[in-house]
């Protein structure tokens, strides 16, 4: 039994997912639609698809389409998931989740009247350094975790630019100063995808941005805001803390790896660097580099990534990590690409399964919520000069069972 599936923005990041859910055997149809009709039809083209709808508003009432797979601007996923829903249809959405407390809370009321199947793709559920973490939490091998640490670090100048020019069009600058903590899923998503509980309480402090070109102005910017640069510091239920950056001015390599973790508990401890990962405890240091780093899946200068600043493609190329468990996966993905350290190929899965199961997929709403919230409230506190600042919980998933401390999630 398959189900048919609506592509929701054509752009640099959908394609790639638009030919994982084509080949996955539970999506029959998949269709595309975009506000540049051009960008729809291209993307059928590409990659073979049912067809093109010439709105969201006609793909919705669409009795030939069940789920909608969002992939917009990042200011807009919270209304227009709430629109999906209403009208039916399950909905995977790119990060984050909303941009606002109110959106949050409207998404998991209507997940919850209307039963559907709600998922928030975030790619660092299943960052090699995650699953390695999550692993180890469940064999214990940490004790007892008190701390962690999350990095989202992307340099504008690192291929930011370009994606915004694509997205934004003329206006570009206004949309590129995003506020870093308004997309705070890769880092706290990370964290928070091995380490079973959640924050409660945030600090933070933001660094004012002093290029002058434009971006980060507060007086071009769509969001009022002039901060390039972020770092909170988390309180978690249970005991303990974790800490995030968002840096986009920074010089590091983030082609080479954009996102990094650390954990320490009270027998162990992991900690990973741009080309390094290291296992710790009182016994010495184990170098696990080799088993948390994917193997590229296809090459940097392939055709299908032509319309991709360079500077990004890696985020498109890169295949599975040692640490990854494949054997769920269907084996129509054994030879497509995949991406952000291999994240993909079980984002798709982890979705189709659920619609098809009626089964809640390990980030649903009410743990979206959680990945999300966190950094929402934490750019309120950096506005607010690192005013200590509580976290609303939406609580767990209806029917999940209570997790147990050392809580295991596939992948």
């Amino acid at each position: 039994m398959t189900f048919s599936l609506g592509i929701v923005g054509a752009g640099q990041f959908s394609g790639q997912f638009a030919k994982l859910f084509r080949a996955h055997p539970g999506v029959g149809d998949v269709y595309v639609t975009d506000l540049i009709a051009d960008r729809a039809q291209q993307l059928v083209t590409a990659e073979q698809l049912s067809g093109a709808f010439d709105s969201y508003d006609t793909m919705l009432r669409s009795p030939d389409v069940d789920a909608v797979a969002i992939f917009t601007q990042r200011w807009t996923h919270g209304p227009l998931v709430v629109q999906a829903l209403r009208a039916g249809k399950h909905v995977y959405s790119a990060v984050p989740m909303a941009i606002t407390e109110e959106e949050i809370a409207a998404i998991i009321e209507a997940v919850r009247e209307t039963g559907l199947t709600y998922m928030m793709g975030e790619t660092s559920q299943y960052n090699p350094a995650t699953v390695h973490a999550r692993n180890q939490i469940a064999e214990g091998a940490f004790g007892r975790l008190f701390h962690a640490e999350g990095d989202y670090v992307h340099d504008m100048d690192l291929g930011f630019y370009e994606a915004y020019q694509y997205s934004g069009g003329p206006n570009w600058k206004a949309t590129a100063s995003y506020p870093p903590l308004l997309y705070p899923t890769h880092s706290v998503g990370g964290v928070l995808g091995a380490w079973q509980t959640h924050a409660t309480s945030v600090s933070a402090v933001g660094v004012r941005d002093d290029r002058g070109d434009g971006v980060f102005d507060k007086d071009i910017s769509q969001f009022d805001n002039d901060l390039s640069n972020a770092t909170a510091l988390f309180e978690v239920a249970g005991g303990g803390s974790f800490r995030t950056n968002e840096f986009r001015r920074v010089g590091y390599p983030c082609h080479i790896r954009e996102s990094r973790f650390r954990f320490f508990g009270t027998d162990g401890s992991m900690e990973q660097l741009a080309t390094v990962s290291l296992w710790q405890d009182r016994k010495g240091v184990e170098d696990i580099s080799e088993l948390l780093q994917p193997k590229p899946t296809l090459a940097p200068d392939d055709p299908s990534l032509q319309h991709i600043a360079p500077a990004l493609r890696d985020a498109f190329t890169s295949g599975s990590a040692p640490v990854h468990d494949r054997a769920r996966l269907p084996r129509e993905f054994d030879h497509l690409p995949n991406g952000h350290e291999g994240s993909h190929h079980f984002l798709v899965d982890d979705f189709v399964t659920a619609v098809a199961g009626g089964t809640q997929p390990p980030v649903n709403a009410w743990t979206a919520a959680r990945y999300t919230l966190p950094g929402i409230v934490a750019h309120q506190s950096a506005l607010r000069d690192g005013e200590r600042l509580r976290i609303p919980d939406f609580g767990d998933a209806p029917g999940t069972p209570e997790a147990p401390r050392t809580g295991r999630l596939a992948g």
